[in-house]
């Protein structure tokens, strides 16, 4: 009988996320057994600094790809904006499974849009890309860090120590959330991060059995839209931290991708679209765009 054994977070989202692919992959592979093993990272330990502080590629991922490369586990299952664009040498993406909604939501305790929050109210998120965004389109709220779980963050917002939050719509559905959720966000608005709402399922690249098993379970268009994404990111000077949101959608054999830089402060937004069938190349166009209307002014690139 042959078995996977996962590498997973502590989180109840990153246990909820390995358990749907350790499920998806025995419905594909009858008799195959699974079971995980919790890791805690760096980004599951410092819980107080806000992330773009913390820095450094791969906060919630290295010590993963560790017990990967130790021969310790088969597998390790991310959240792929959490994934840096390379491959560490003698790892690969062995699945990425068709992606849930990728959009944003705000979570407010009166059940407030974002349109609806009075002036000065004060919004919490940690991300650069969502801050930027949220400044570019209403100026006058406050932002401030908010760091923690998924259910931590929404009790807070409950509580009332934020008039609303934000948060990835895919994180709080699969947690049975989303009764908590005021407005999913318009993609006219917020652009997702590169990646939201897919899973990045991680292995050794030499496993060829793990990558054979891996291989049901991978969609393609999924694949091909967020290496689009990742490629516009990484073009624009890289990490999951920078201010930049991207999507896009494969339909009749075409990649369509919107993209957006803005400056953390909301001065400066630059929104960029680019089609074609090559994901590398429609990334790279979209990215060109961006930087030839001054991206790299704010950007630092």
């Amino acid at each position: 009988m042959t078995s996977l054994t996962f590498a997973t977070r502590p989180s109840k989202l990153a246990r909820w996320q390995t358990n749907w692919v350790m499920s998806a992959l025995q419905r594909a592979w009858p008799g195959l057994e699974c079971r995980q093993v919790v890791i805690t990272t760096q980004g599951d330990r410092n819980l107080d600094q806000p992330l773009p502080e913390i820095g450094g590629k791969g906060l919630f991922t290295q010590e993963l790809e560790a017990e990967l490369l130790a021969g310790k586990v088969q597998a390790a299952v991310h959240s792929l904006k959490d994934l840096p664009f390379e491959d560490p040498p003698g790892l690969a993406v062995g699945a990425i499974p068709r992606r849930a909604d990728v959009r944003d939501v705000l979570i407010s305790k009166d059940g407030l849009t974002l349109d609806q929050l009075p002036p000065g109210a004060l919004v919490g998120t940690s991300s650069l890309r969502r801050t930027a965004q949220l400044r570019a389109y209403r100026p006058d709220l406050r932002v401030e860090p908010l760091r923690g779980n998924v259910d931590t963050r929404i009790r807070r917002a409950l509580e009332g120590q934020f008039d609303a939050i934000l948060l990835a719509g895919a994180g709080v559905t699969r947690l049975g959330l989303s009764e908590h959720i005021s407005q999913w966000l318009p993609l006219e608005v917020m652009l997702p991060a590169p990646g939201q709402g897919a899973l990045a399922v991680q292995c050794r690249s030499g496993d060829e059995q793990t990558l054979n098993y891996l291989a049901a379970i991978d969609d393609s268009q999924t694949r091909q839209a967020v290496l689009a994404e990742r490629v516009f990111l990484a073009a624009l000077g890289g990490g999951c931290s920078l201010p930049v949101g991207a999507y896009a959608v494969v339909q009749d054999g075409q990649i369509h991708l919107q993209g957006a830089a803005a400056a953390v402060d909301g001065s400066r937004l630059v929104r960029v679209q680019a089609s074609g069938q090559n994901p590398q190349a429609v990334g790279q166009q979209a990215a060109q765009m961006a930087l030839a209307q001054g991206a790299g002014d704010f950007l630092n690139v």
